[in-house]
């Protein structure tokens, strides 16, 4: 899966979730539970970025990348300093990029929400889902 990179643009917010083990739960009726695991690694990590009052020619960049992953099955990797962009600590901003051995790779969760602000200005959000693929 080639790995497209996010245009360089910074978002005015951002809600991150690392995702959960797969794993099924059993429960018998005397209340006794049982867990089956299927893998050591998370799952299904979300990020959304909201961009607000952004120029329409990078909302348009925000919409060429998401057609550029989905046209040729990408994924979605962030420079430095982007999605990251104000958080102090190294440890959490690789958790949001997923970086660090995670395995997992961004697509998009769903396209991207434009909307019209006023004449030349727009906000977008973005949702992503980190998936693991054997590629």
């Amino acid at each position: 899966m080639t790995a497209y990179a996010f245009p360089s643009i910074k978002p005015t917010s951002r809600s991150y979730s690392p995702g959960s083990y797969p794993q099924t739960e059993f429960q018998a009726q005397n209340g006794a539970m049982t867990v089956v695991r299927f893998g050591n690694r998370r799952v299904e990590s979300k990020l959304s970025l909201t961009f607000s009052n952004i120029p329409d020619a990078d909302a348009s960049a925000i919409l060429q990348h998401y057609e550029q992953v989905n046209g040729n099955w990408g994924s979605v990797f962030f420079l430095p300093f982007t999605v990251d962009a104000g958080v102090s600590d190294t440890n959490l901003a690789n958790y949001m990029k997923e970086r660090g051995g995670s395995g997992l790779q961004y697509r998009y969760d769903s396209p991207p929400d434009v909307q019209s602000v006023y004449p030349g200005i727009s906000s977008v959000t973005c949702s992503f889902v980190g998936i693991l693929d054997g590629d």
